[in-house]
Protein backbone atom coordinates (compact mmCIF):
# COMPACT_ATOMS: atom_id res chain seq x y z
CA UNK A 1 0.00 0.00 0.00
CA UNK A 2 1.48 3.48 -1.02
CA UNK A 3 -1.36 5.60 -0.58
CA UNK A 4 -1.03 5.99 3.28
CA UNK A 5 1.48 6.40 6.20
CA UNK A 6 1.39 4.90 8.94
CA UNK A 7 2.24 7.33 12.05
CA UNK A 8 2.45 5.02 15.17
CA UNK A 9 -1.74 4.38 15.79
CA UNK A 10 -2.90 6.55 13.01
CA UNK A 11 -2.81 6.25 9.28
CA UNK A 12 -2.38 9.23 7.06
CA UNK A 13 -3.67 9.91 4.10
CA UNK A 14 -5.82 12.13 1.97
CA UNK A 15 -9.11 11.21 2.36
CA UNK A 16 -9.56 10.79 -1.70
CA UNK A 17 -7.49 7.41 -0.87
CA UNK A 18 -8.97 4.35 0.73
CA UNK A 19 -11.52 6.23 3.07
CA UNK A 20 -14.53 4.88 0.86
CA UNK A 21 -14.10 1.97 1.77
CA UNK A 22 -14.24 2.08 6.19
CA UNK A 23 -16.92 0.49 7.05
CA UNK A 24 -19.49 2.64 8.06
CA UNK A 25 -19.52 1.53 11.85
CA UNK A 26 -16.05 2.03 12.39
CA UNK A 27 -15.79 5.47 10.78
CA UNK A 28 -18.66 6.76 12.65
CA UNK A 29 -17.02 5.70 15.73
CA UNK A 30 -14.20 7.38 14.88
CA UNK A 31 -15.63 10.74 14.06
CA UNK A 32 -17.26 10.53 17.21
CA UNK A 33 -14.21 9.61 19.96
CA UNK A 34 -11.99 12.16 17.71
CA UNK A 35 -9.83 9.64 16.14
CA UNK A 36 -10.44 11.01 12.80
CA UNK A 37 -9.42 14.18 12.32
CA UNK A 38 -9.16 15.91 8.45
CA UNK A 39 -6.23 18.96 8.35
CA UNK A 40 -4.89 21.25 5.31
CA UNK A 41 -5.91 18.56 2.53
CA UNK A 42 -4.74 15.21 4.71
CA UNK A 43 -7.02 12.65 7.01
CA UNK A 44 -5.64 11.09 10.22
CA UNK A 45 -7.49 8.04 11.50
CA UNK A 46 -6.66 6.37 14.95
CA UNK A 47 -7.15 2.43 13.57
CA UNK A 48 -4.13 0.74 14.75
CA UNK A 49 -4.48 0.73 18.85
CA UNK A 50 -2.03 -1.15 20.52
CA UNK A 51 -4.19 -4.20 21.50
CA UNK A 52 -4.09 -7.60 24.16
CA UNK A 53 -3.15 -10.63 21.24
CA UNK A 54 -6.60 -12.69 22.82
CA UNK A 55 -3.64 -15.72 23.14
CA UNK A 56 -0.96 -16.89 25.06
CA UNK A 57 2.22 -15.97 22.95
CA UNK A 58 4.33 -19.02 22.04
CA UNK A 59 7.38 -18.37 19.56
CA UNK A 60 8.14 -21.20 16.95
CA UNK A 61 8.57 -20.67 13.09
CA UNK A 62 5.92 -19.64 11.01
CA UNK A 63 5.82 -19.23 7.77
CA UNK A 64 4.34 -15.75 6.90
CA UNK A 65 3.22 -15.65 3.02
CA UNK A 66 2.31 -11.76 3.32
CA UNK A 67 1.90 -9.26 5.75
CA UNK A 68 1.27 -5.15 5.60
CA UNK A 69 -0.50 -3.28 8.36
CA UNK A 70 -4.15 -5.00 7.80
CA UNK A 71 -3.74 -8.63 6.54
CA UNK A 72 -1.33 -11.48 7.69
CA UNK A 73 -1.44 -14.77 5.74
CA UNK A 74 0.51 -17.66 7.34
CA UNK A 75 1.06 -20.99 5.73
CA UNK A 76 -0.33 -23.57 8.27
CA UNK A 77 1.40 -26.63 9.60
CA UNK A 78 -0.44 -29.74 9.57
CA UNK A 79 -1.15 -30.68 12.91
CA UNK A 80 -2.03 -27.35 14.31
CA UNK A 81 -5.24 -26.53 14.81
CA UNK A 82 -6.39 -23.01 13.76
CA UNK A 83 -7.90 -22.38 17.10
CA UNK A 84 -7.45 -23.59 21.16
CA UNK A 85 -10.53 -26.62 21.65
CA UNK A 86 -10.71 -24.86 24.94
CA UNK A 87 -10.25 -21.12 26.21
CA UNK A 88 -6.73 -20.88 27.90
CA UNK A 89 -5.06 -24.30 26.38
CA UNK A 90 -2.71 -23.39 23.84
CA UNK A 91 -0.92 -25.04 20.98
CA UNK A 92 -2.90 -23.60 18.21
CA UNK A 93 -2.07 -21.39 15.48
CA UNK A 94 -3.97 -18.42 17.36
CA UNK A 95 -0.82 -19.10 20.10
CA UNK A 96 1.71 -19.01 17.46
CA UNK A 97 0.39 -15.90 15.79
CA UNK A 98 0.74 -13.79 18.87
CA UNK A 99 4.04 -15.31 19.65
CA UNK A 100 5.02 -13.61 15.81
CA UNK A 101 2.97 -10.59 17.19
CA UNK A 102 4.81 -10.24 20.04
CA UNK A 103 8.72 -11.39 18.40
CA UNK A 104 8.25 -8.64 16.33
CA UNK A 105 6.85 -5.77 18.69
CA UNK A 106 3.34 -5.50 17.40
CA UNK A 107 0.25 -5.57 20.12
CA UNK A 108 -2.34 -6.84 17.37
CA UNK A 109 -5.35 -8.98 18.20
CA UNK A 110 -5.03 -12.11 16.63
CA UNK A 111 -8.09 -12.26 14.43
CA UNK A 112 -8.22 -15.09 12.12
CA UNK A 113 -10.98 -14.79 9.02
CA UNK A 114 -11.33 -18.24 8.31
CA UNK A 115 -10.19 -21.75 9.63
CA UNK A 116 -8.62 -24.97 8.03
CA UNK A 117 -8.62 -28.43 10.20
CA UNK A 118 -6.12 -28.95 12.14
CA UNK A 119 -4.61 -31.92 9.79
CA UNK A 120 -4.98 -29.79 6.62
CA UNK A 121 -2.40 -27.47 5.88
CA UNK A 122 -2.02 -23.78 3.55
CA UNK A 123 -2.98 -20.22 4.17
CA UNK A 124 -4.80 -18.80 6.96
CA UNK A 125 -6.05 -15.08 6.66
CA UNK A 126 -5.83 -12.60 9.73
CA UNK A 127 -6.91 -9.39 10.21
CA UNK A 128 -4.76 -7.06 11.66
CA UNK A 129 -7.24 -4.57 12.95
CA UNK A 130 -10.80 -3.79 13.07
CA UNK A 131 -11.02 -2.09 9.99
CA UNK A 132 -9.44 -5.30 8.03
CA UNK A 133 -11.59 -7.35 9.84
CA UNK A 134 -14.81 -5.54 9.43
CA UNK A 135 -14.09 -5.77 5.45
CA UNK A 136 -12.51 -9.51 5.43
CA UNK A 137 -15.61 -11.03 7.39
CA UNK A 138 -17.55 -8.96 5.10
CA UNK A 139 -16.21 -10.37 1.96
CA UNK A 140 -16.38 -14.09 3.35
CA UNK A 141 -20.27 -13.64 3.78
CA UNK A 142 -20.29 -12.16 0.16
CA UNK A 143 -17.68 -15.24 -1.44
CA UNK A 144 -15.11 -12.09 -2.25
CA UNK A 145 -12.33 -14.01 -0.25
CA UNK A 146 -11.80 -17.00 -2.62
CA UNK A 147 -9.87 -20.14 -1.51
CA UNK A 148 -8.30 -22.53 -3.42
CA UNK A 149 -7.34 -26.09 -2.42
CA UNK A 150 -5.10 -29.07 -3.75
CA UNK A 151 -6.28 -32.90 -2.66
CA UNK A 152 -4.85 -35.89 -3.90
CA UNK A 153 -7.70 -38.69 -4.07
CA UNK A 154 -8.53 -42.28 -4.77
CA UNK A 155 -9.57 -42.53 -8.32
CA UNK A 156 -10.30 -40.14 -11.41
CA UNK A 157 -13.63 -38.19 -10.84
CA UNK A 158 -16.05 -38.38 -13.44
CA UNK A 159 -16.33 -36.09 -14.45
CA UNK A 160 -13.53 -34.73 -14.23
CA UNK A 161 -14.51 -31.14 -13.24
CA UNK A 162 -17.73 -30.10 -11.95
CA UNK A 163 -19.96 -28.84 -8.97
CA UNK A 164 -20.42 -30.92 -5.84
CA UNK A 165 -23.85 -28.73 -4.62
CA UNK A 166 -24.90 -31.15 -1.57
CA UNK A 167 -26.40 -30.35 1.67
CA UNK A 168 -24.55 -31.16 5.07
CA UNK A 169 -25.00 -31.67 8.49
CA UNK A 170 -23.84 -33.68 11.36
CA UNK A 171 -23.58 -37.63 11.55
CA UNK A 172 -25.90 -38.86 14.36
CA UNK A 173 -24.38 -41.90 14.27
CA UNK A 174 -20.51 -40.23 15.13
CA UNK A 175 -20.07 -37.02 16.90
CA UNK A 176 -16.83 -36.10 15.05
CA UNK A 177 -17.97 -36.48 11.61
CA UNK A 178 -20.51 -34.32 8.90
CA UNK A 179 -22.23 -36.16 6.26
CA UNK A 180 -24.34 -35.31 3.10
CA UNK A 181 -28.17 -34.92 4.67
CA UNK A 182 -31.29 -33.52 3.19
CA UNK A 183 -31.76 -32.00 6.56
CA UNK A 184 -28.30 -30.18 6.39
CA UNK A 185 -26.95 -26.67 5.57
CA UNK A 186 -26.25 -26.37 1.86
CA UNK A 187 -22.82 -26.65 0.55
CA UNK A 188 -21.41 -26.51 -3.15
CA UNK A 189 -17.85 -27.08 -3.69
CA UNK A 190 -16.36 -27.11 -7.75
CA UNK A 191 -13.75 -28.88 -8.63
CA UNK A 192 -11.37 -29.91 -11.63
CA UNK A 193 -8.78 -32.59 -11.39
CA UNK A 194 -5.45 -30.84 -12.62
CA UNK A 195 -3.48 -34.30 -12.83
CA UNK A 196 -4.32 -38.09 -13.19
CA UNK A 197 -2.18 -41.55 -12.18
CA UNK A 198 -4.85 -44.03 -13.97
CA UNK A 199 -2.58 -46.84 -12.63
CA UNK A 200 -2.77 -46.07 -9.22
CA UNK A 201 -5.82 -45.59 -9.49
CA UNK A 202 -5.51 -41.64 -7.96
CA UNK A 203 -5.64 -37.88 -8.86
CA UNK A 204 -4.94 -34.14 -7.87
CA UNK A 205 -7.99 -32.17 -7.40
CA UNK A 206 -8.27 -28.70 -7.11
CA UNK A 207 -11.43 -27.32 -5.55
CA UNK A 208 -13.03 -23.93 -4.86
CA UNK A 209 -15.90 -23.39 -2.44
CA UNK A 210 -18.65 -21.13 -2.52
CA UNK A 211 -19.49 -22.03 1.11
CA UNK A 212 -17.13 -22.84 4.04
CA UNK A 213 -19.22 -26.28 6.17
CA UNK A 214 -17.25 -28.03 8.24
CA UNK A 215 -15.11 -30.95 6.79
CA UNK A 216 -17.10 -30.13 3.60
CA UNK A 217 -14.28 -30.75 1.10
CA UNK A 218 -13.75 -33.96 2.91
CA UNK A 219 -17.47 -35.18 3.01
CA UNK A 220 -18.10 -34.08 -0.64
CA UNK A 221 -15.48 -35.88 -1.47
CA UNK A 222 -16.68 -38.78 0.29
CA UNK A 223 -19.77 -37.91 -1.50
CA UNK A 224 -18.73 -38.67 -5.21
CA UNK A 225 -16.80 -41.79 -4.12
CA UNK A 226 -12.93 -40.45 -4.65
CA UNK A 227 -11.91 -39.73 -0.57
CA UNK A 228 -8.77 -37.89 0.28
CA UNK A 229 -5.80 -40.58 0.51
CA UNK A 230 -4.76 -40.87 4.23
CA UNK A 231 -8.88 -39.64 5.06
CA UNK A 232 -9.48 -42.36 7.35
CA UNK A 233 -12.57 -40.83 8.74
CA UNK A 234 -14.27 -40.45 4.99
CA UNK A 235 -13.34 -43.22 3.67
CA UNK A 236 -9.74 -42.60 2.36
CA UNK A 237 -7.13 -45.28 2.98
CA UNK A 238 -3.49 -45.12 4.68
CA UNK A 239 -0.55 -44.32 2.89
CA UNK A 240 2.98 -44.91 3.63
CA UNK A 241 4.13 -41.66 2.74
CA UNK A 242 1.68 -39.41 4.82
CA UNK A 243 0.16 -39.44 7.97
CA UNK A 244 -3.36 -37.56 7.63
CA UNK A 245 -5.34 -36.25 4.80
CA UNK A 246 -4.10 -35.04 1.70
CA UNK A 247 -5.20 -31.70 1.87
CA UNK A 248 -3.64 -27.85 1.49
CA UNK A 249 -5.07 -24.78 1.09
CA UNK A 250 -3.05 -23.50 -1.83
CA UNK A 251 -3.86 -20.17 -2.89
CA UNK A 252 -6.09 -17.39 -1.28
CA UNK A 253 -7.45 -14.19 -3.04
CA UNK A 254 -8.94 -11.65 -1.20
CA UNK A 255 -10.04 -7.30 -1.90
CA UNK A 256 -7.52 -5.38 0.21
CA UNK A 257 -9.54 -3.73 2.76
CA UNK A 258 -7.42 -0.20 2.43
CA UNK A 259 -8.02 0.33 -1.11
CA UNK A 260 -10.02 -2.91 -2.46
CA UNK A 261 -6.87 -3.95 -4.65
CA UNK A 262 -6.99 -7.70 -5.43
CA UNK A 263 -4.14 -9.49 -3.24
CA UNK A 264 -3.58 -13.49 -4.07
CA UNK A 265 -1.43 -15.63 -2.02
CA UNK A 266 0.36 -18.46 -2.51
CA UNK A 267 1.27 -21.60 -0.35
CA UNK A 268 4.11 -24.10 -0.98
CA UNK A 269 3.28 -27.71 -0.76
CA UNK A 270 4.54 -29.03 2.57
CA UNK A 271 7.11 -31.89 2.21
CA UNK A 272 4.09 -34.99 2.72
CA UNK A 273 2.25 -34.17 -0.24
CA UNK A 274 5.24 -33.08 -2.28
CA UNK A 275 6.41 -36.85 -1.64
CA UNK A 276 2.85 -38.54 -2.44
CA UNK A 277 2.68 -37.09 -5.59
CA UNK A 278 5.75 -37.45 -6.88
CA UNK A 279 5.61 -41.19 -5.80
CA UNK A 280 2.96 -41.33 -8.50
CA UNK A 281 3.60 -42.30 -11.95
CA UNK A 282 2.76 -39.90 -14.17
CA UNK A 283 0.45 -40.90 -17.14
CA UNK A 284 -0.07 -36.84 -18.71
CA UNK A 285 1.24 -33.63 -18.23
CA UNK A 286 -0.85 -32.23 -15.23
CA UNK A 287 -3.04 -29.12 -16.01
CA UNK A 288 -0.89 -26.18 -14.06
CA UNK A 289 -2.28 -23.20 -12.83
CA UNK A 290 0.87 -22.54 -11.56
CA UNK A 291 0.96 -23.88 -8.55
CA UNK A 292 1.71 -27.68 -9.97
CA UNK A 293 3.93 -28.79 -7.07
CA UNK A 294 6.34 -30.11 -9.75
CA UNK A 295 6.61 -26.93 -11.31
CA UNK A 296 9.39 -24.60 -10.84
CA UNK A 297 9.51 -22.92 -7.37
CA UNK A 298 8.19 -25.43 -5.45
CA UNK A 299 10.36 -27.40 -3.14
CA UNK A 300 9.99 -29.38 -0.28
CA UNK A 301 10.08 -27.85 3.01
Amino acid sequence: MTDYVRRGEWLETRPSFGLSFIPGKLAERLRRNGEWIERGGAARLRVFPAEPYGFEPEWADLEVLYEDDFCLVVNKPAFVPVHPPREGEGGSLANLVAGYYEATGQRVRVRHIHRLDAETTGAVLYAKNEWAQLSLDEQMRSKTVRRQYAAIVRGVPEPESGTIDAPIGRDRHHGGRRRVSPSGKRAVTHYETAEKWETVPASLVRLRLDTGRTHQIRVHLQHIGHPLIGDLLYGGDSHPLIDRQALHGERLEFLHPFDREPVSVTAPWPSDMIRLAESFPRTDPPQSDGTDPAAPGWEAR
